[in-house]
């Protein structure tokens, strides 16, 4: 529980913020619809509340001491969580029929928003948001009914339902291919190998799988997104490593071909997490029952 003698007036705070994030009180007091000199006395206030000095004047430019960033980055944290809050709760409108959940990105754009419908017309009263996360976290600290994860089957607190697993195999467009002569997967070590940031290992572990040196398997352009990745390898920047279902609309229009059927089996697979603080949910159930 917050103790109210560290809690600032928000006025203080919000002229404070404002100001650090332009580096100016002449800005921040047309953000905020005050005074220059107002929003100067709200900062000396809470200069005088914190007992240290957030600004320093450096060559008659307003610049954050090191404790005024630390405070800044903070506060900035803090209000996004309050808006999301309130966004939140605006959402609802009064009705509980809300479904929060974390999924990945491309998996989210490529695979489950396309089957949506169907879950809208089972359940045509349930808001179902979705945000993105590429990695665990911890539903006590998130705002999250339930998420889809792609790695083991474990996860703290929470329970993991199979979903599927992927074959990825190596993509690029087909005048790559014609262009760069690519033959044998021996061919793949005079090109540019599009790399996954989150998988640094991925054609390591596919050259190895096929035989192939992996020497030069790190090299190449980093991509966070499979959407991405997909889209530099269908735009003729070098080959990818992709789940094959997640680019199933550039296979079909032929943007990009699948250069080598040897597709990588991972151990990993795609999850739906509940945690177990949830478990009574009857929308997250719902939507288990239905994915699975």
């Amino acid at each position: 529980m917050f103790q109210r003698q560290f809690l600032p007036p928000i006025a203080q705070l919000m002229a404070f913020e404002s100001a650090a994030r332009h580096a100016s009180v002449s800005r921040a007091a047309q953000e905020l619809h005050l005074t220059q000199s107002a929003i100067s006395r709200q900062i000396r206030q809470l200069e005088d509340q914190v007992g240290t000095a957030l600004f320093q004047r450096v060559r008659q430019r307003m610049v954050l001491t090191d404790a005024g960033r630390v405070y800044a980055a903070d506060l900035r944290q803090s209000f996004e969580g309050l808006s999301t809050a309130t966004q939140r709760i605006m959402t609802l409108g009064g009705a509980g029929d809300v479904l929060n959940l974390a999924v990945l990105p491309t998996f989210g754009t490529q695979w489950l928003i396309p089957r949506m419908p169907r879950f809208a017309a089972l359940h045509p009263q349930v808001t179902v948001n979705f945000s993105t996360r590429t990695a665990a976290f911890d539903f006590e600290r998130e705002p999250f009914d339930a998420a889809i994860h792609f790695g083991d089957s474990f996860w703290p607190g929470a329970s993991c339902d199979y979903l599927l697993r992927e074959s990825v195999v190596p993509v690029c467009s087909p005048d790559f291919a014609a262009r760069q002569g690519l033959r044998t997967v021996q061919d793949l070590g005079r090109v540019c190998l599009l790399q996954q940031s989150t998988r640094p290992l991925q054609w390591s572990e596919w050259l190895a799988q096929a035989g192939a040196p992996t020497a030069h398997a790190m090299r190449g352009p980093r991509y966070e997104q499979f959407s991405m990745l997909a889209q530099a390898a269908a735009n003729g920047l070098g080959v990818a490593l992709v789940p094959e279902f997640l680019v199933s609309d550039l296979l079909a229009s032929q943007r990009i071909q699948v250069l080598f059927e040897q597709p990588l089996m991972t151990d990993n697979a795609y999850y739906f997490v509940m945690p177990e603080s949830r478990a009574g949910n009857p929308l997250a159930l719902a939507f288990r029952s239905w994915i699975l």
